[in-house]
């Protein structure tokens, strides 16, 4: 398959400790140009590692189009892989890991997809026909990354939308607004910012580490979490963001009822089903604080804790007022009172976002 010399590609790669495996790969990817008769760049984009990665691409760049860039304030495999693309010089696009995990010969193919396929973004599939991870991956692992594509299953039908190996045209990198990406999981990132709706996915076997340790931990799972909360927002806007309001509100009353169920063992009925209720309320605060209004942290907690008590406590005026209202003036609802119930809920939900979000969270 020649590509020709249109299609010149850069291959990036971010390091961190990768020294043992970059003399078998670097060889690997090579070949696989030279045999597609096409031109391009290896980019190694490296965290400053503290083994010998900076002498090896020294040596390799003695051979092989190797370019090393080291980044000394800046951490992060995402971070890494947009830096590396912002000063690429390849038309196509080509990010792939350096534990030897990903196969090099896959690349022709992912260009191919890219370049005369006509596809906004192009991954090296373990996930569809042809596809497949050695064996040693066990249950755990699997399951954990069928959840995660299950997760980013309302941005993509891609099968694997997680693999970090995946290829772009910097055209179409280049038209992102925005890049913000928290932990590995680049490649949605793009796909969703960048507007990538034809993707293709090549069939890859995606091998084990080849030397070294793996990067994944439970940390980087936790960014996953993160990074989609991200990206719903950036979908969504504020309606990603009231989803997420009325979710912390649901824990709220586990929270309510659970802490009342208790305190009524120990206390009289009333002052209890106070205490629950600012139980709750606190939890509510805290809650909404780390994630859904995440970016208001940097102000003083104390200010916002009041303003959020006052917030909900017109919203829980509102609630009565709606439902006695409805209740006092509607036939319908003076014989079915729970009927009226919800709308004020309603009302009170509405009012207590709009508060939190513009006053209490501003």
């Amino acid at each position: 398959m020649n590509l020709g010399e249109s299609s010149e590609v850069s291959i990036i790669i971010p390091t961190y400790c990768e020294a043992e495996n970059l003399p078998a790969l670097v060889p690997s990817i090579a070949e696989a140009l030279t045999r597609a008769g096409t031109s391009g760049e290896i980019l190694i984009v490296d965290d400053n590692s503290p083994d010998d990665t900076e002498s090896v691409c020294k040596e390799l760049a003695a051979n092989y189009p190797v370019r090393l860039i080291v980044r000394k304030t800046e951490r992060g495999l995402s971070s890494a892989v947009i830096e590396g693309m912002k000063q690429a010089k390849g038309s196509i696009l080509v990010v792939m890991d350096a534990d030897l995990s990903h196969p090099p010969e896959k690349i022709p193919e992912l260009m191919h997809a890219i370049h005369n396929d006509g596809a906004d973004f192009a991954i090296g599939s373990r996930y569809v026909t042809g596809g497949d991870t050695q064996e040693g991956w066990g249950v755990l692992r699997w399951l954990n990354s069928k959840a995660a594509t299950l997760l980013a299953r309302p941005f993509t039908a891609a099968r694997d939308p997680m693999a970090g190996y995946f290829a772009i045209s910097r055209e179409r990198f280049q038209s992102a607004s925005q890049l913000n990406p928290i932990g590995y999981k680049i490649g949605l990132e793009l796909i969703v910012k960048c507007g990538c709706k034809r993707i293709a996915e090549v069939p890859i076997f995606f091998g084990n580490r080849f030397r070294g340790k793996s990067k994944l931990s439970a940390k980087e799972q936790f960014n996953y979490l993160r990074h989609l909360k991200r990206l719903y927002e950036y979908k969504l806007g504020i309606g990603a963001q009231a989803l997420e309001f009325i979710g912390v509100g649901a824990t709220g009353m586990l929270v309510d009822f659970t802490v009342f169920a208790l305190l009524m063992r120990i206390m009289p009925t009333y002052i209890g089903r106070a205490c629950a209720i600012w139980v709750a309320m606190t939890w509510n605060f805290w809650l909404n604080r780390v994630v859904t209004f995440s970016s208001s942290r940097s102000r003083l907690i104390f200010h916002q804790y009041v303003l959020f008590c006052i917030s909900c406590t017109f919203g829980a005026v509102l609630n009565w007022s709606v439902f006695a209202l409805l209740h006092s003036k509607i036939p319908f609802f003076a014989q079915h009172p729970m009927f009226a119930a919800p709308w004020g809920i309603v009302a009170g939900t509405l009012s207590n976002f709009i508060l939190s979000k513009y006053i209490a969270f501003k």
